[in-house]
């Protein structure tokens, strides 16, 4: 138990300390799907688990209130696990540790799970309050949302009866969210090519540390620095020198977070090493420099490593470097349509050497297919030119908004008789489950909103107290206010 419990709303401050103290990353919700399965069973509701893993749970109407329009409240249960360099957190078995720092509440050297623990506690606590006023009510809680939306994926038909699907996984107070990218994955692969350690050569490892990361839809727009494309520049500068041989490098750990951390382990004669120290030196200035305000943490060192038994041969090691300095990142194209809204992006998120070959992956989004495909053409193209294979997988589609939606109505007067102003309607460019939701359920009509949160997919997450007051305030007077279902003679 932490001090978190003792913040209003209490019943969702209180189940989000719980879901804290049980690992829950992505792929391993089991526990916390037990948990929750339990708790739910123990209040007399009935509950569901469909074949991948996501529950659902059943609530009958509030007494007078049968007639309304059954709602579907929705939640992933897992979350993106990232944690400081100097943090010892296993995720598979440590608890998240929250604590609140003034208005915030945020955890210790890791990712606090607010995306989405805050909606997951919101749905249980509704489930748990009877003095919350709605119709049917069905809550859906999916696995494996943030590594590859696999419950979405999964979601069968038939198993939901509602009409109306409120969304919690937004993360801004006072926006409400009527539209979402989609996306796929690019998985990269270069055969590891190999030759002896040249004789007299040390071996050193180049690191770049201390940037923010963050989600790669949300804060993709923010000019923040990726470590795996510094670690490529850098790459480029000391591939000049023909003495310096690359034998392995790592970046980043998730496709959707921007990469904090990379580096690579160099095999280097000692006459190399001061050329190295003044390439370091010069992009150190440099990033300094065009970071300032964004990334101003950033931090470059060479340090003594163990000898690897191979390097890269050379020429893979010149395909490797210029294919991922020419690899896409970053903002690709922004909407015509809306404005300050981003159309298409990629993350250059994970690079991992393995013992046949060297690991690549990249997350495209695009709030339409037609630039979806066209960046990962781009990529593929990158990549195989460099002599390396890349496949697709995991392909979602977006949500397209919908003028005409009546649920978006109801929301947006709800939040002006409740806080006194109209909150803003925006497509977000991340990857909401709703578009998948919406394949397979297309009558549904829904929306999504959330607190503020910053921060999330990096140990900088942290989630505003007050405003998951107001989110819990604006979600308990929507489902009071659903309208009567359609009678059917």
């Amino acid at each position: 138990m932490t001090a978190i419990r003792s913040l209003s709303p209490p019943l969702l401050w209180q189940f989000f300390d719980t879901v804290c103290s049980i690992p829950h990353p992505s792929g391993q919700e089991a526990v916390l799907r037990r948990w929750i399965a339990d708790w739910a069973a123990g209040r007399g509701l009935a509950v569901q688990q469909d074949e991948v893993g996501n529950l659902i749970i059943r609530k009958d109407a509030t007494a007078g209130m049968e007639g309304r329009k059954g709602v579907i409240l929705q939640a992933h249960m897992d979350m993106v696990p990232q944690a400081n360099a100097d943090a010892s957190h296993d995720f598979s078995r440590d608890p998240i540790q929250p604590w609140i720092d003034g208005d915030w509440v945020r955890a210790r050297g890791t990712t606090l799970g607010a995306d989405n623990g805050i909606g997951l506690a919101a749905c249980l606590a509704v489930l748990a309050d009877d003095r919350v006023q709605h119709g049917p009510l069905e809550v859906l809680l999916t696995v494996d949302e943030e590594s590859g939306m696999t419950g979405a994926f999964g979601l069968a038909p038939g198993l939901l009866q509602g009409e109306i699907l409120l969304n919690t996984d937004s993360e801004q107070d006072g926006d409400l969210y009527m539209g979402c990218a989609g996306g796929v994955d690019a998985n990269i692969s270069l055969p590891y090519r190999a030759e002896p350690v040249p004789a007299g050569h040390r071996a050193l490892r180049l690191g770049v540390s201390g940037l923010r990361g963050g989600h790669s839809g949300i804060n993709i727009h923010q000019g923040r620095a990726c470590a795996n494309k510094l670690l490529a520049e850098l790459l480029a500068d000391i591939g000049e020198d023909p003495r310096v041989r690359l034998a392995e490098l790592h970046g980043g750990t998730l496709r959707n977070a921007i990469a904090r951390e990379a580096w690579a382990l160099l095999v280097v004669p000692d006459t190399a090493e001061d050329r190295l120290q003044q390439v370091i030196a010069r992009r150190g200035r440099q990033y300094a420099e065009e970071f300032a305000g964004i990334d101003d943490r950033i931090k470059l060192e060479l340090t003594p490593a163990s000898l690897p038994e191979r390097v890269m041969t050379p020429a893979l090691q010149q395909q490797l470097s210029a294919a991922l300095l020419a690899c896409p990142h970053g903002v690709m194209a922004m909407s015509r349509a809306m404005s300050e809204v981003v159309q298409a992006s990629t993350n250059l998120g994970v690079i991992r050497t393995e013992p046949e070959r060297v690991y690549v992956q990249c997350l495209i989004r695009s709030l339409d297919d037609a630039g979806r495909d066209r960046v990962a053409a781009m990529t593929a193209a990158v990549f195989r030119l460099a002599g390396g294979d890349c496949h697709f997988d995991g392909a979602y589609p977006g949500w397209q908004p919908d003028p005409a939606s009546s649920i978006m109505q109801l929301v947006l007067d709800t939040h002006r008789e409740v806080f006194g102003v109209l909150p803003a309607v925006k497509v977000i460019h991340a990857g909401l489950e709703c578009g998948l939701f919406k394949a397979v359920y297309p009558h549904w009509d829904m929306v999504s909103f959330g607190p503020t949160i910053q921060g999330a997919h990096s140990p900088d997450e942290r989630v505003q107290i007050a405003a998951v007051e107001r989110f819990w305030q604006l979600l308990v007077r929507v489902l009071a206010r659903v309208p009567e279902a359609a009678r059917v003679d």
